[in-house]
């Protein structure tokens, strides 16, 4: 009678296992790419968060644009960087605590799109989860919906770009510190023209307008953009093959640098949202013979409009016209860094004369 017994509870167990695999089979977790730069731990992003939080009491307000979001409820669509925290520090928080919607979608860079010969469409994913810091992230539904609504030609699902590429995943835990339950699509954009974008951008609008509209969803408080890039990547070492010190790697060419970073977000990125403004930034960025050539080397030069023309198309759906302000600008040679070898994390680039990355922060609303 027990071996009976025995037998039929060993039965049950493997019923149970084949159920829960059943039921598991088609969760996918997207696992972290850095896991020196960025948090990979709730400790270490509270220890991040506190950190920022001190040093920007005691230091770095004069890097903020005065009372830039004292009067904005919320982002409809922002830009961030993505380098170390350490790097970056304040200026993600100083943009993200106001990226406020539960379901966030990203335009991220495609660091890699040369190896995976990716051009002409944006690359959606098809994991169920994402791995961060406060616990796995969901994926939002909506992405499939989305998918639905787009010609096939103009996207593709790529696992192995998503995969590879940090540029989403720097911004997530700063937005799940503020809200557990945020959910995401992410969007990358590899290499493009401009007409391709403008194609690109009225088809996704559209999409996500008809999703939205079903949903009953409010732009800005229930979804929101978030759109990845780094500025300037700069000087003459340390950078591979090329080299990027355009006016020279000494104090005078950083100081001529930084004040053609500002003429960019002067010129293309801040006050009233354009199409003209949008290809400015393309124009400052890319080569015009070639869209796969930088000119002036921000890693955004393709998810920046791509997002910002998604936004322009969106606004003319919903009658709405959108404002670019500043939030901040910094760089990683411009400021004291937070300190963040002791938690577990570090720094995957140098930062000197020599080599340093721009940073901007621009909300849209």
């Amino acid at each position: 009678m027990r071996n009976n017994l025995l037998t039929l509870s060993l039965l049950l167990f493997v019923v149970f296992l084949s159920s829960c695999n059943t039921a598991n089979k088609n969760v996918t977790i997207r696992e972290p790419v850095d896991t020196v730069g960025f948090a990979q731990h709730s400790w270490q992003m509270d220890s991040v968060i506190c950190r920022i939080d001190s040093l920007y009491a005691d230091s770095l307000k004069n890097f903020l644009v005065k009372d830039s979001v004292n009067h904005i409820d919320y982002w409809k669509t922002a830009i961030s960087p993505h380098d170390d925290y350490s790097y970056v520090g304040y200026l993600y928080p100083a943009v993200l605590n106001n990226v406020k919607a539960k379901t966030i979608i990203f335009f991220g860079v495609a660091h890699k799109a040369r190896l995976l010969n990716l051009e002409n469409q944006i690359i959606f994913d098809s994991y169920t989860f994402w791995k961060e810091p406060y616990g796995n992230i969901k994926v939002s539904p909506i992405r499939e919906e989305i998918i639905k609504k787009l010609p096939e030609n103009i996207y593709q699902v790529n696992d192995s770009m998503q995969s590879i590429e940090h540029s989403v995943e720097a911004i997530i835990p700063f937005l799940q510190h503020n809200n557990h339950d945020v959910q995401i699509v992410s969007i990358i954009v590899p290499y493009m023209s401009f007409e391709r974008m403008k194609v690109i951008s009225k088809h996704l609008s559209k999409a996500i307008n008809y999703v939205a509209e079903q949903k009953k969803w409010e732009w800005g408080k229930d979804y929101a953009f978030v759109i990845s890039t780094d500025a300037v990547h700069y000087g003459d070492k340390d950078w591979g093959t090329s080299e990027l010190d355009f006016y020279g790697s000494d104090t005078a060419g950083y100081k001529k640098a930084v004040k053609h970073e500002h003429e960019i977000i002067n010129n293309s990125l801040v006050g009233k949202l354009t199409q003209e403004k949008i290809h400015k930034f393309v124009d400052f960025t890319t080569d015009k013979n070639n869209f796969k050539k930088g000119t002036w080397s921000w890693c955004g030069r393709y998810s920046v409009p791509v997002g910002l023309l998604t936004t322009l198309e969106l606004q003319k759906l919903q009658n709405k016209e959108l404002k670019g302000t500043l939030v901040g600008y910094a760089n990683s040679i411009d400021h004291k860094h937070i300190k963040v070898d002791d938690i577990g994390m570090g720094v995957t680039a140098p930062a000197n004369i020599h080599h340093w990355v721009g940073y901007a922060a621009v909300g849209y609303y």
